[in-house]
């Protein structure tokens, strides 16, 4: 599935990928509208809907990402709220041995990820997962996400990689698609980002049930 001897880096997303989506979604879909139901005196169906509303208007940007901007704009302390169920961020069954594959294999290994640096911290500390990376790169760094084209040419200001020696494991299809118009050399999506979630499509990408099917050793 993947050429292994052609690869130099390995670009991995967080929430989906290496992650459980299932903390997030529980997150967003449930645990904020119950929250937000009662800081402003809403029913929970009236309260869920509103969000639906605000989350897809700002679908795709910096801004769905951003902690801060939802904190804002909610009322709502998201950051407390996030560890309030942090119990539920886990890592997807033989993650940990695939990067420790990828670093015997000699493979520069980047976390990129579109998530804010609060997440990104609040989950390396629950997971014990940043070690296995050369770098943890978030897109806030960069101010656009990886959906945007733009991005993977940013990214060379951080990251100096050769896109066509490049992997990218990612969940987020709308990612995959920029990352193959920009040209990177080898792509492959999740096919269960939420382990409470039936299997997703993943249109022609090749995807993966489980790390164990791409060990590079």
């Amino acid at each position: 599935m993947i050429s292994w001897n052609t690869i130099e880096t390995v670009f991995l997303d967080m929430d989906g990928t290496l992650l459980d989506l299932h903390y997030d979604n529980y997150f967003w879909l449930k645990h904020v509208p119950i929250r937000y139901a009662e800081q402003h005196s809403l029913t929970l169906e009236n309260a869920h809907r509103e969000l639906m509303e605000r989350y897809a208007s700002v679908s795709g940007t910096m801004q769905w990402y951003c902690v801060d901007y939802w904190t804002s704009e909610l009322g709502l302390d998201i950051e407390r709220l996030k560890q309030e169920v942090a119990h539920l961020i886990a890592v997807h069954p033989q993650v940990v041995p695939f990067l420790e594959q990828l670093r015997a294999a000699g493979k520069r290994i980047v976390l990129l990820t579109n998530a804010h640096h609060k997440s990104l911290t609040l989950k390396m500390n629950k997971t014990g997962l940043s070690h296995h990376f050369d770098v943890l790169i978030s897109a806030h760094s960069i101010g656009i996400p990886k959906e945007n084209p733009a991005f993977w040419q940013q990214l060379q200001t951080l990251e100096s990689y050769q896109p066509q020696h490049t992997l990218l494991i990612d969940d987020s299809l709308p990612v995959l698609r920029s990352a193959r118009n920009f040209g990177i050399g080898q792509l492959l999506a999740i096919y269960q980002p939420d382990t409470q979630q039936p299997r997703k499509a993943v249109e022609d990408f090749m995807a993966i049930e489980s790390f164990d099917q791409i060990m590079p050793i």
